[in-house]
């Protein structure tokens, strides 16, 4: 197999970890970023409809992101560069509702992270540049986003902030400037 998974990082059911094997040589290296068999044998049993890339510099923070109604799976993967990527936990019937897990993913340790349905999701850039890859299992619903203050006091992201820079120097859209509390979605959900 060329791939170990660590599951439920963080104690969080259904998030895992996922490290392929490299193979290396003085030529450089090769690895196998996405094996169907390889995710099935480990439970991991998703088919991807869509591929993305992001490509943001240092102090960009994207989310924390979800869609309403079309929520999707997500493996997440850094090809160049390094980002402290988020998941947090909005499924309503778990019992770490409410609970994240961060982790450092980078084109060196080629980590992968898997982020099952019912997760807001968001990453900061901590390197001078940053790619991102990730595969989901639905399509994107422009008018089914929904997202949560990257710094919501009841959510307690601990947010690496990149050297030489402030919380106040972070690179947020204005969609990302405006997302609602923690407590408001609860209010919403009736949670």
């Amino acid at each position: 197999m060329a791939i170990t998974v660590e599951k439920n990082v963080g104690g969080i059911e259904g998030l895992c970890v996922i490290t392929p094997k490299v193979f290396g040589d003085d030529r450089g290296y090769f690895v196998e970023t996405y094996n169907e068999n390889d995710m099935k044998a480990e439970g991991l049993d998703y088919v991807f409809v869509q591929d993305n890339q992001s490509a943001s510099k240092k102090g960009v923070l994207r989310g924390l992101h979800f869609q309403k109604q079309y929520s999707q799976d997500k493996l997440v993967r850094v090809i160049s560069g390094e980002v402290y990527d988020v998941a947090v936990d909005l499924r309503e019937v778990s019992k770490t509702f409410g609970q994240h897990y961060g982790i450092l993913l980078s084109a060196e340790n080629k980590k992968q992270f898997m982020i099952p349905k019912g997760f807001a999701h968001g990453f900061l850039v901590v390197s001078d540049f940053a790619e991102f890859c990730y595969k989901v299992t639905d399509f994107y619903h422009p008018n089914d986003e929904g997202g949560l203050m990257y710094n919501d006091p009841d959510i307690g992201v601990q947010w690496p902030i990149p050297e030489g820079m402030t919380e106040a120097d972070l690179i947020l859209s204005d969609k990302d400037k405006v997302n609602g509390s923690f407590k408001d979605y609860c209010k919403e959900h009736n949670i």
